[in-house]
């Protein structure tokens, strides 16, 4: 280790000695100036006939840069002279032969760098505990975390139900938010069925009514606000509690809520002091129902369809069954009419008064039926309804109830249609073959004895959206259930001809 010690220092030596002594040959014509650190008194500068050097080490800690000459009679051996030559560990060197050429800055061998390795003192089994226990810890962490969430997730499930009394609950309404927002968040944060009971109270109870909108055989509809926005309020009678029970108890249905369905908000009882009134608040559309809407304005091609398609794609959503443990089972309408769809802002329909619907269990393939004397409307019954053939055991049955009515909708629609600037006025189906107030009785002479159905004009065929229209209405009203359209059927047909018709929707 000595001599080692001794050769490692030996270089840098003899190159500073050399450096010291300027490295300076005889003076020739063709003589090499090169750079030299040590020769002050010639500017730095020597003469050689040999080669320029420069090299750069570390001595003691420090870097040296050397620059002189090499006289040629020591650059031996020949082509490659010990002066010249470059150590990995102990320097770096570097000779050449043109004036000045040493004028170069070159880099501390990297060695100098380089840090002690030392032999791992660890083995196969210590690297194995050393990675598996981190890994370890946080499946640790992870499990812990999902424990602690779903505690809290109980523990608020359960000060939901213990609370639907209290008063506090207003607290969890953000002032900020549109009654809307708060609906959506809360429906698709949880089962999708629409808010807590405790919120429905909260809100329900501090809503302001306005004016009355409409009125019905349940009770009265009335425009209300709440939080700066505008809800619709259908109050029912007393002695119509099995109704507003079941309209409720519908619209909760879990993953029910869709953009061509009412929006459902909250169902509440309030004492007024003189009788107990029932609410069901729902959003607010201005427009009204198809019915006020279509007898106040025409529609033209794309605003026929835009109506057609929304009431198919809400009637599909209603009639089909999502299995899974968030599910949705099946639901026939049962009373769908001009009058039970509103007409949203943006021309397009929502279904509403759920409250003589049906549900379909498909895992024990039994229908929920409302425990309530309503029928339907006697004008938009189906065949198989007014002569009572119908199969009450079979969902299919409704369905194909549901879709005959659609297409008395669908005609109601299409004849308030401006197409070319021809329409028609508005009139309910069958105006001209029954009285404002028809009975079953002269529902089913008119419809299941002499199998009339409303007309269509022979001027719908000059427009291949009306034409369209007329084709579905004819197979939505055979007198065969089976035989109709499915509203997905009916939704596909229609989103074709928005395509067609290049309607935006």
């Amino acid at each position: 280790m000595a001599e080692s010690a001794g050769a490692s220092s030996f270089f840098p030596l003899v190159v500073l000695l050399l450096a010291g002594s300027g490295g300076s040959g005889p003076r020739g014509v063709q003589a090499l100036l090169c750079a030299c650190t040590s020769c002050l008194q010639a500017n730095y500068t020597c003469e050689t006939d040999g080669a320029c050097m420069v090299s750069i080490f570390n001595l003691d800690g420090m870097e040296h840069h050397v620059r002189t000459c090499i006289p040629k009679v020591e650059l031996v051996p020949a082509g490659k002279p010990f002066y010249c030559l470059s150590s990995e560990d102990l320097r770096n060197t570097h000779c050449c032969y043109t004036d000045y050429c040493n004028r170069i800055d070159l880099r501390v061998p990297s060695g100098h760098l380089k840090e002690p390795e030392h032999p791992s003192m660890w083995g196969p089994v210590e690297l194995v505990g050393i990675i598996a226990g981190p890994v370890f810890l946080l499946f640790l962490i992870i499990i812990i975390v999902f424990l602690v969430i779903n505690y809290h997730q109980r523990v608020y499930h359960n000060r939901q139900r213990l609370d639907m009394e209290d008063p506090s609950c207003e607290m969890c309404l953000s002032k900020d938010k549109t009654l809307q927002d708060l609906v959506y968040d809360l429906s698709t944060s949880g089962s999708g069925s629409g808010l807590p009971l405790f919120v429905q109270r909260t809100v329900a109870r501090t809503i302001v009514l306005q004016e009355i909108i409409g009125k019905g055989r349940f009770g009265e509809v009335w425009r209300g606000r709440w939080g700066g926005g505008d809800v619709a309020v259908k109050i029912f009678s007393s002695r119509e509690e099995r109704s507003w029970f079941r309209e409720a108890e519908i619209y909760q249905t879990v993953m029910l809520r869709h953009e061509n369905i009412l929006g459902f908000i909250a169902a509440d009882n309030k004492d007024n002091g003189t009788w107990t009134q029932l609410w069901l608040v729902s959003d607010y559309h201005e427009h009204g129902s198809l019915f006020d809407y279509l007898n106040r304005y025409t529609v033209t091609i794309e605003g026929m369809i835009k109506l057609a398609l929304s009431a198919a794609s809400g009637l599909a959503h209603l009639h089909m069954e999502i299995v899974g443990t968030q599910g949705k089972p099946g639901i026939a309408h049962r009373d769908l009419k001009s009058k039970n769809i509103l007409v949203k802002k943006n021309g397009m329909c929502a279904i509403a008064d759920l409250g003589l619907a049906v549900r379909h269990d498909a895992v024990t393939d039994t229908i929920d039926i409302a425990p309530n004397q309503r029928v339907g409307t006697k004008r938009y019954m189906a065949p198989e309804v007014l002569d009572e053939t119908i199969n009450m055991k079979h969902f299919d049955s409704f369905k194909c109830a549901d879709i005959y009515a659609l297409g008395l909708v669908y005609w109601e629609i299409a004849r308030r249609c401006n197409s070319g600037g021809v329409h028609e006025e508005y009139q309910l189906p069958y105006y001209d073959l029954v009285p404002s107030d028809p009975s079953i009785e002269e529902m089913r002479k008119v419809v299941c004895d002499q199998k009339l159905r409303p007309n269509i004009p022979n001027w719908w065929q000059s427009y291949e959206a009306l034409r369209v229209m007329g084709k579905m209405m004819r197979e939505c009203w055979y007198a065969n259930g089976a035989a109709r359209l499915t509203a997905l059927r009916i939704k596909k047909t229609l989103s074709q001809l928005s395509v067609q018709e290049d309607v935006k929707i």
